[in-house]
């Protein structure tokens, strides 16, 4: 039995790896390590998510069945029980047994794919805070007894932290974007044109039945899945799920994800229904195109944890208002102006608002005239 102090001490190392802004895998992993030593598993899935859509991007995962992904992720998502956005505004942990009243086979993932790899258990947390929801964590245990409340307890306590944590790493995911941008440009490279808008289909068991020229282009700036899926990121699966779990009733958040793939430069997936073919079936699509500057900004101030009222600054800023003009359309004076713009210089570690512009949007803005 793990002992009281020592479930403090794993809770205080948590929080000290949550507050280095380490990058988003080798945070996951070190906190991953951290929750073995006091909660006994043998497989997990930990993917990110959109803070707004909560849809799944940038998974880590160890997994039995590699082979049955599309299913794995089609089943997470249309199951009600201990789905992580059922956890948002509760506690943030729940095992299967807990969440199914003990009856694990009225979950379409243990009944439809979990029960034939011997899996007894699981152990689903959530992790969000006021300005987003950024992952989820899966922990299957086999063979063994199921997760205890305590186990339950433990990652409840330790879900803020984490939570904050990866918030933190995304923002400091786009710093260093914004560092290797500059670095690029300074040894005269300019930034990657982006491919047109890919397009992919896929049936209802989620598998790729046909994609547009594109596609592979696309493909190749995203997250390669596991074999045998590496020609399909795992985010075309999980918003294409998201869609089935929308139809079927179990949630209501938008069917897309925006994803950064580095050098400043994001990605937004969506899915919606296809017009039905000669069968009557109506296949899914998946669309890959250029995140647009406003959905990446949106992202960027949820990241930096900035407030409403500097949400709207920045977001005024961008259009190329000065001082005098946010003051005018934001019904404030000047001088709370630059009172709010050097809050979030200090949150977002920029000294100006030419390097404030280039970090929330990916790309050097174009300087106002004088």
């Amino acid at each position: 039995m793990t002992t009281h102090w020592a479930l403090n001490r794993s809770l205080e190392r948590i929080g000290q790896l949550s507050g280095a802004s380490m990058e988003n895998h080798e945070l996951r992993a070190a906190v991953l390590a951290e929750l073995g030593s006091i909660v006994p598993f043998n497989w997990f899935a930990w993917p990110l998510t959109d803070p707004e859509t909560c849809t799944g991007m940038s998974p880590m995962a160890s997994i039995p069945c590699p082979q049955e992904l599309p299913a794995l992720i089609r089943l997470k998502y249309v199951t009600a029980a201990g789905r992580w956005t059922s956890l948002l505004g509760g506690p943030p942990a729940v095992t299967l047994l807990t969440a199914t009243g003990g009856n694990p086979a009225s979950s379409p993932l243990w009944a439809g794919l979990l029960c034939r790899y011997a899996v007894t258990d699981v152990l689903s947390t959530v992790f969000a805070d006021r300005h987003g929801c950024w992952g989820w964590l899966d922990l299957w245990r086999a063979g063994d007894g199921p997760f205890t409340d305590a186990e339950a307890r433990y990652l409840t306590s330790a879900a803020p932290a984490i939570a904050s944590g990866l918030r933190r790493s995304r923002a400091a995911e786009m710093r260093r974007d914004a560092l290797q941008r500059r670095l690029r440009e300074g040894e005269g490279a300019s930034a990657q044109d982006l491919p047109q808008q890919a397009l992919l289909v896929l049936d209802a068991g989620l598998e790729v039945t046909g994609r547009s020229a594109s596609a592979a282009d696309w493909i190749g700036l995203l997250q390669p899945g596991p074999t045998p899926y590496q020609a399909v990121p795992a985010e075309v699966f999980n918003v294409a799920a998201q869609l089935l779990a929308r139809e079927s009733g179990v949630d209501v958040h938008a069917a897309s994800a925006r994803v950064p793939i580095g050098s400043g430069q994001w990605a937004v997936l969506r899915s919606f229904r296809l017009d039905p073919g000669e069968d009557g079936e109506a296949p899914l699509a998946v669309t890959i195109q250029e995140c647009p500057s406003g959905e990446r900004l949106e992202v960027f101030t949820r990241c930096f944890g900035l407030t409403p009222r500097q949400r709207s600054l920045l977001e005024l800023a961008a259009g190329g208002l000065d001082t005098a003009a946010l003051a005018t359309a934001l019904r404030i004076s000047p001088y709370t102006v630059q009172d709010q713009f050097k809050a979030i210089f200090a949150a977002c570690g920029v000294r100006s608002r030419h390097a404030l512009l280039a970090l929330a949007l990916g790309t050097e803005p174009m300087r106002p005239p004088s």
